[in-house]
């Protein structure tokens, strides 16, 4: 008996010393996933306090836990192209009118592009895309901020707010950087209505996600109507003296108010058609002043649409397939505009709006891991006419556009694309042109998420 309850009292001696101990792993535990817990908090918010150096940060971060930890995702990405065409050069930069589109026979750096993102705070994050590319007639350097803006994150009912220099939500080529397209090159009727830069410009963007079952999203946007990026618009003298809307002179016009400035409104729509196929419709407005004088509006209203299809058991993305079009049409209203003071060359034009309108709609199917092929079909026309006639107004003409495409992209950081273009123009002496073009895409760093 004695030796019973000597056995029991060793016996629980030892289990509370054990219970003990599995309680102090059990603490130690917790504390470990405790601090990872806040130093996963301290990613997610990317909280910077101004005037804290970083090994401030890093020490801060281990004593107090009031540490602060910024992080930044810093990416270059570069576009270059090689081909030939039945035009020459000079016919090339109106035939392949946007700025990063092939445009040389031989060799084009397309875009080299620097891009920061990253939180500025726990309330704004931030984004800033600055380019370079070579002229491809007189090889000139060129520097451009294309982007910087700031984006609100914690804004009540759904709401957000962009404010700084960005590109204007219209449609879904306009928005996005060249190398985020599938083609090498942008559709027709978007260098006729937007540039050759694309329309982009300082103003606010506000954006509210609708309290509904289904994604739904309106965009309200204002930006200033002048500047090279702003070609239906204000524009300004350099711009026209290259690309004249309707060939008719440009009219200096400053922004005295509100109605000087250009406005946006946008609504997308998505919806899952199934489990494998999903759907986005977009329908956009603009509407602000133009060159031609005190009374010259502009409006340009657009729909486009893509479907996707991917199987839920694709391997890294693939299969796939990829439906996108979009229409648009502009009303450009130039004002009446009277000029004696050359004797030799009086220009009399009267009041009169430009139609111009046209589509594009494009398939691309992604049939093994790293491969794609497509096809394109553009349109592009208007009524109304230009100084000289419409028909020999490359920006304006009736154009029709077909590019098989095939691209093969080795990895997330690097693509190949062979691209054909038949090119129907009236402008075009011969009336047809065919060009090839081969692309190289390149890019390292952590660059953000494109949209759907």
């Amino acid at each position: 008996m004695k030796y019973f309850l000597s056995l029991l009292i060793v016996f629980l001696f030892s289990f509370s010393a054990y219970g003990e101990d599995v309680e102090s792993r059990i603490k130690g535990l917790e504390d470990t996933l405790r601090s990872q817990q806040e130093f996963i908090d301290k990613l997610k918010t990317q909280k910077v306090e101004a005037g804290k150096g970083a090994a401030d940060s890093a020490s801060s971060s281990q004593g107090n836990g009031k540490g602060n930890l910024r992080l930044i995702d810093i990416s270059l990405d570069a576009l270059f192209a090689g081909g030939a065409s039945t035009e020459d050069d000079e016919t090339l930069q109106n035939l392949q009118g946007g700025g990063h589109d092939p445009r040389k026979r031989g060799f084009t750096v397309q875009n080299v592009e620097l891009s920061l993102s990253g939180a500025i705070d726990p309330y704004l994050t931030g984004e800033s895309h600055i380019i370079y590319f070579l002229d491809p007639l007189t090889g000139e350097t060129r520097v451009e901020l294309e982007e910087t803006f700031l984006t609100t994150r914690t804004l009540p009912y759904g709401l957000q707010l962009e404010a700084g220099q960005f590109f204007t939500e219209f449609g879904r080529v306009n928005p996005r950087h060249p190398h985020a397209w599938h083609w090498q090159d942008q559709p027709v009727i978007n260098t006729r209505f937007f540039g050759p830069d694309g329309m982009r410009g300082p103003g606010l963007r506000l954006g509210w996600l609708l309290p509904v079952s289904w994604f739904a999203e309106l965009h309200f946007g204002v930006q200033n109507a002048n500047g090279e990026t702003m070609a239906s618009f204000l524009a300004n003298e350099e711009f026209f003296n290259e690309r004249p809307i309707g060939k008719r002179p440009f009219v200096n016009r400053s922004a005295k108010g509100l109605e000087d400035m250009v406005y946006l409104l946008r609504a997308d729509n998505s919806i899952n058609i199934s489990d494998d196929v999903t759907a986005k419709l977009g329908l956009s407005v603009l509407y602000g002043p133009n060159a031609t004088g005190n009374d010259g509006e502009t409006s340009i209203y657009g729909a486009d649409l893509v479907v996707k299809w991917r199987p839920a058991d694709n391997v890294r993305g693939w299969p796939f397939l990829i439906w996108e079009t979009e229409v648009m049409k502009r009303n450009y209203k130039a004002t009446a505009y009277f000029n004696d003071s050359d004797p030799a060359n009086v220009i009399a034009l009267l009041e009169e709006t430009l139609v111009d309108k046209g589509f594009y709609t494009q398939l691309l199917y992604g049939f093994k891991p790293g491969w794609a092929t497509g096809i394109r079909y553009e349109y592009a026309t208007g009524k109304g006419e230009s100084v000289g006639g419409r028909d020999r107004d490359p920006f304006r003409d009736e154009r029709r556009r077909i590019s098989p495409l095939i691209t093969w992209k080795p990895t997330e950081f690097s693509r190949l694309r062979a691209q054909y273009n038949f090119d129907r123009a009236d402008h075009l002496s011969d009336k047809e042109a065919h060009s090839v073009w081969l692309g190289v895409e390149l890019m390292y760093g952590a660059h953000a998420a494109h949209s759907f």
